[in-house]
């Protein structure tokens, strides 16, 4: 969207390393040895780490130990220790115990959020009790309390994420004061993120609902820090500028109640087919090995499955090149790596073997010379040699965990069959068929599916149709308390009316690439359709698009306009001779966060409780 943006990875990992440097900025290509220190850390401080930072990485920093503030920890006298926690008075209290035991020769207090005035008090009091004020060096409050993922995907929370839900936001029972402590959670994300980038946004949001709720708190927030010049986050060389920078980002934000159906929607594309099917956590994966086919001795205890834990970031090339690939062409991407690799791997033995060679033959000795340089290349070229074979091995591994879920569940036919609903195109199939094949996906697929179906409809199903819905889904197994939900939020939504329109047209199928059919393909894909992913034009996607490019349509005429940095006035009046950017359409950049990630199971299981509540 703007300058700010691009690099936000970049960023957070620079104030990371910074704060892991005593909040000093680390000197690039420094010779000097890293002092080293431990690291205390709690699970929200985790979080926002080891997405962003390995455990070599933290090693080259000098971090010996990394462990959780609430473990039972030995003491280390000799050893500086940095710690990175929420300012919660569970947290505070603990420190003020680590004070009174004397665990560590110096304490570095980062915290996540801004502590308050009364727990730096409590802390400050803990210290002079054990005469420990010269040992804390140094106490920060970071404002990294959000969790980025990749350049362009944040998230607000992760730990206690039960606590500011869909499920949370939306229950019926919920009070005014929990909607409140929800909204300031949010809130104190947003501003973190907003004050590490340097930047001060302009706000854009609907009428009458959580999101609106959020941007008026936000917009005051940001407000009363800019009016404290002398004390404002948002000036200095540290952050880039963001008060005098004539690019500005925007923020939208948006109710998830705009569009139900893309959260449950089955995928094909590799990320979100791995997020869909498998333990896809914070950028890492969990798999558990298949047991080999060895016969286990009469009554022998079954081989307990080993987990594998695989790391898919930035620093993964294949996954960055493919991430956003149909599954098929991964599939294919994989097997050219491997067929290159193994090219690379014969010429390596191949001359070896000629370097072995033995005798006084010439034609032995001419071969030698000739082909020494070729050899040394390809020892030098060995250790990128063992990287590619490891990504292989990985993306092997992890796309062949997906396609058994691709081929057990059919998830082909559900996506092409989503697809079609949601773009209004010519069914070649009844849905009752679908719901009703045994074979055909798990009772949890049919339930995505026909809630999908039920939303995308410019008209529910009449009360015959519904209830022969309803009985194929409780004989296929389908826990119908998700649809119970979704009834009502359709008879109480504007959606009813005017149902969500996703545009584009179906996926094609097209035949499946041959590389990938070979019978020496590491895939065997037989019965899996290769479709051709067509662009969709979802809730989300039409609003940035309007907003961005200052368009008039009647499902952002309406939205809220805030300014922080401008004296307050109407704040739905959109200046609209003004563009916040650039006009150059390719300098934008557009990030994505959220108040929690979920998979499509995780949010059905939402829309569970909602509808097995009155």
């Amino acid at each position: 969207m703007t300058s700010h943006l691009k690099f936000i990875l970049h960023k957070i990992k620079a104030a990371l390393k910074r704060m892991l440097n005593f909040n000093v900025i680390p000197v690039k290509n420094s010779t000097t040895e890293p002092v080293w220190k431990i690291l205390i850390y709690d699970r929200f401080g985790q979080d926002i780490i080891s997405p962003l930072l390995s455990v070599k990485e933290l090693r080259d920093m000098g971090i010996t130990l990394h462990l959780l503030l609430h473990s039972d920890r030995d003491p280390i006298p000799d050893v500086p220790a940095i710690y990175f926690v929420m300012p919660t008075e569970e947290n505070v209290d603990r420190v003020c115990q680590d004070l009174r035991n004397q665990l560590y020769e110096s304490y570095y207090l980062n915290f996540i959020s801004a502590i308050s005035r009364s727990k730096l008090e409590d802390i400050a009091s803990a210290a002079l009790s054990t005469n420990a004020v010269s040992q804390i060096a140094k106490v920060f409050d970071q404002y990294l309390n959000f969790i980025t993922l990749e350049d362009d995907m944040f998230v607000l929370c992760n730990q206690n994420k039960e606590l500011i839900s869909y499920h949370a936001i939306n229950r019926p029972d919920i009070t005014d004061n929990e909607m409140e402590n929800i909204m300031d959670t949010l809130v104190d994300s947003l501003f973190c993120f907003f004050v590490t980038i340097g930047a001060v946004p302009i706000i854009r949001c609907p009428r009458g609902n959580a999101a609106d709720m959020v941007a008026v708190k936000l917009d005051k927030k940001l407000r009363e820090n800019l009016r404290d010049a002398r004390n404002s986050l948002f000036t200095g060389d540290g952050l880039g500028g963001g008060q005098f920078s004539f690019q500005r980002p925007l923020l939208i934000l948006v109710d998830r109640n705009i569009d139900l159906a893309t959260p449950l929607h089955h995928t094909w594309t590799y990320q979100a087919l791995v997020h869909d099917v498998l333990d896809f956590h914070l950028n890492r994966v969990n798999l558990e090995e298949t047991p080999g086919q060895e016969n286990s001795p009469a009554g022998a205890r079954p081989k307990k499955r080993n987990k594998k834990t695989y790391d898919l970031t930035a620093a993964d090339n294949f996954w960055q090149r493919h991430k956003g690939s149909p599954f098929p062409e991964v599939a294919e991407s994989v097997q050219q790596e491997l067929d290159s690799y193994r090219t690379q791997e014969d010429e390596v033995k191949h001359l070896k073997s000629i370097m072995g060679l033995e005798g006084e033959d010439d034609g032995a000795i001419s071969m030698l010379s000739d082909n020494t340089a070729k050899l040394t290349s390809a020892v030098s070229s060995l250790p990128e040699l063992l990287q590619k074979k490891r990504l292989i091995d990985l993306h092997t591994n992890v796309a062949t965990a997906v396609l058994e879920h691709i081929k057990a569940r059919k998830l082909d036919v559900y996506f092409e069959y989503e697809e079609k609903l949601m773009s209004k195109s010519t069914l070649d199939k009844s849905l009752l068929d679908i719901i009703s094949d045994p074979d055909g996906g798990t009772p949890e697929d049919k339930m995505r599916l026909f809630i999908i179906y039920y939303i995308s409809s410019p008209q529910p199903p009449s009360e015959v149709d519904l209830e022969q819905y309803k009985k194929a889904l409780s004989d296929t197994g389908c826990n119908l308390a998700p649809l119970n939900y979704i009834k009502r939020w359709k008879a109480f939504t504007k959606m009813a009316s005017a149902p969500t329109n996703f545009g584009g047209s179906g996926p094609k199928s097209i035949s499946l690439l041959s590389r990938v059919m070979n019978t020496g393909s590491q895939f065997v894909m037989e019965g899996v359709k290769n479709l051709v992913l067509k662009q969709q034009n979802l809730p989300v996607t039409r609003i940035l698009d309007n907003l961005i490019e200052m368009k008039s349509h009647p499902e952002t005429d309406d939205y809220r306009y805030f300014d922080p940095k401008m004296l307050r006035g109407s704040e739905s009046s959109v200046p609209r001779n003004k563009n916040p950017f650039q006009e150059n359409k390719p300098g934008k950049h557009v990030l994505y966060g959220c108040s929690e990630l979920f998979n499509a199971s995780q949010f059905l299981k939402q829309l569970s409780q909602l509808g097995s509540q009155s």
